[in-house]
């Protein structure tokens, strides 16, 4: 006891005791969201072709089936999932398992349009009832450690519910059906195990803020998931054509801020111009900082593809553009993108990405078939 010191009765409590108010109210929350939307959510089988001719040397291959999730989002029946789940483009079965059904209901499944760029694809089932549909949301109002809900089909699993946060937003990076987009993931400490691509990821509001797509197999509590933006960008195009029509410019681009070139961080910097090509026509050139489209500032590459690429064949867009430390501005004709150039025009070049020491991989499972 030090000197001089003397215990002296203390009025009230020694210590504020917390109710953990906040704490109950969200797991509170969370509970409400789970229930919400589980009957809106499905499990996808997609049966798949033996990828190997047959031979009289060797058995006839065991056909594949992928396991995958979805959600429904319009009552006549039509659902969102990923596109590597139903690639292969085979026989596809929803199955849904609802309180008021006697065990699952189990329908056969349309492939309305897929987008592999995107990795979205959109299903429809043919039925006289109508279904829950879950809200699709904006990905850009959560942030960072936020909750999320994540509801799926691992391991076959139905109607599995895991709850985590959002641990990053904007990783790059990320491939899960093997070809780099433009756009970046939101990453959760949420379980997204194999059999949960497709699924939904919901925030407290109880809004689709992402589509659970890929895993990172050389760690734990490290899932991706989709920004509920891409999908929204593309079904429009899927429910109407089954594929998506993208713009083109006809350039190539890094960040300002790997290149040299550039006076500053800002913008992005062209890095090739193709002759013939609607940029060419309009008169950009090799150097060229873009700085903003239309009202909007561009800070990165990724960011200028995806938005040429859905801008629309034959719109003219607005360029601000700097020269040598002068602005310009152009305007230029977009065009639909040439087959010969469709599969480099919109992956970014190793530069341009961040540097990845995970492997990232689909969150579909792939099981031998018995039927």
């Amino acid at each position: 006891m030090l000197a001089g010191a003397q215990r002296e009765p203390v009025t009230g409590d020694l210590w504020l005791e917390s109710k953990n108010q906040k704490v109950q109210r969200e797991r509170s929350e969370l509970a409400k969201v789970a229930r919400s939307a589980l009957p809106a959510v499905v499990s996808i089988t997609a049966y798949q072709s033996p990828s190997r001719k047959e031979n009289w040397d060797r058995p006839p291959a065991i056909p594949q089936r992928a396991l995958g999730s979805g959600f429904f989002i319009h009552p006549d029946g039509y659902i969102l999932t990923s596109y590597h789940v139903v690639e292969d483009g085979g026989e596809i079965r929803v199955s849904r398992h609802a309180p008021e059904d006697a065990g699952s209901q189990t329908y056969p499944a349309t492939l309305i349009g897929k987008d592999e760029l995107t990795d979205v694809a959109l299903l429809k089932i043919d039925s006289p009832r109508k279904f829950p549909v879950l809200p699709l949301g904006n990905t850009e109002l959560v942030e960072v450690a936020d909750w999320v809900v994540v509801i799926g089909n691992p391991y076959g699993m139905a109607n599995s519910v895991t709850v985590g946060v959002v641990s990053y937003k904007g990783r790059t990076g990320i491939a899960p059906n093997g070809k780099d987009g433009y756009f970046d993931y939101l990453q959760t400490d949420a379980s997204i195990n194999p059999g949960n691509s497709g699924g939904p990821v919901l925030d407290l509001n109880g809004t689709v803020v992402a589509i659970a797509s890929a895993i990172n197999v050389s760690a734990q509590g490290i899932g991706f998931a989709l920004p509920i933006e891409v999908a929204k960008a593309v079904l429009p195009q899927l429910s109407t054509q089954g594929s998506v029509r993208r713009s083109w410019m006809g350039i190539s681009v890094r960040d300002a801020l790997d290149t040299q070139e550039s006076e500053s961080a800002e913008g992005v910097v062209v890095s090739n111009v193709l002759s013939g090509g609607p940029a060419s026509e309009a008169g950009l050139k090799v150097g060229d900082v873009i700085l903003r489209v239309g009202g909007s500032a561009i800070r990165r590459a990724d960011a200028l593809r995806w938005k040429v690429a859905l801008g629309q064949v034959g719109k003219l867009m607005d360029l601000t553009v700097r020269r040598r430390g002068k602005p310009l501005h152009f305007q230029v004709k977009l065009a639909e993108t040439p087959p010969e150039v469709e599969d480099d025009a919109y992956s970014s070049q190793p530069e341009d990405r961040e540097d990845s020491t995970f492997q990232a991989v689909p969150a579909e499972q792939q099981v031998p078939s018995h039927q």
